[in-house]
């Protein structure tokens, strides 16, 4: 997996990141002097302090090489087309499943992934954080959602036919001045 930033719907992503060395997610609650403090994303959801030379990752950085024009995608488009494939949950049970199912997975999502640069266990990563994002943040899962179907803002001679006749009267007055 590579580290890019892109733009796209999910952005609570900005807020989660991977520590490296510590398994799950956390969320980033703030800055401090020595380092960073994250909650986990879990049933605990423990505070801990994360100190400056931890190596963090920030989801909404992270992306998935691919063969195709672009280099890579974003991992939060990954995301999105998991969910529209598997819905709320991977059934896909992480260890215990063999390479080739894992890959079979990934490929069914995303069949342009490079897979000389995709590992297996970067495969296996992303099943574990969907499911936990699924889990512990399915608003990040709805605000994209919602994103995908903006709502058109009225042209201003629409908005201009529906204003009330004083207050054109009252706007005609004032321009005129």
């Amino acid at each position: 997996m590579s580290e890019k930033v892109e733009s796209t719907g999910m952005e609570l992503l900005k807020e989660v990141a991977n520590v490296s060395g510590k398994p799950g997610l956390f969320r980033i609650l703030k800055p401090s002097r020595a380092g960073v403090i994250v909650e986990g994303l879990d049933e605990k959801r423990e505070k801990t302090l994360i100190g400056p030379t931890a190596r963090v990752s920030v989801l909404k950085d992270v992306s998935i090489f691919t063969d195709g024009a672009e280099e890579s995608v974003a991992l939060s488009e990954v995301f999105l087309k998991i969910r529209e494939v598997h819905g709320e949950e991977v059934k896909l049970a992480v260890k215990t499943s063999s390479d080739k199912e894992l890959i079979e997975f990934l490929a069914e999502v995303l069949p342009e992934f490079d897979r000389s640069k995709v590992y297996v266990s970067d495969i296996k990563k992303v099943i574990t954080w969907y499911n936990l994002l699924s889990k512990y943040i399915p608003e990040a899962f709805a605000a994209s959602e919602g994103e995908a179907e903006p709502v058109a803002e009225p042209v201003a001679e629409e908005a201009e036919a529906k204003e009330e006749p004083a207050k054109k009267a009252a706007k005609k007055e004032k321009s005129k001045a």
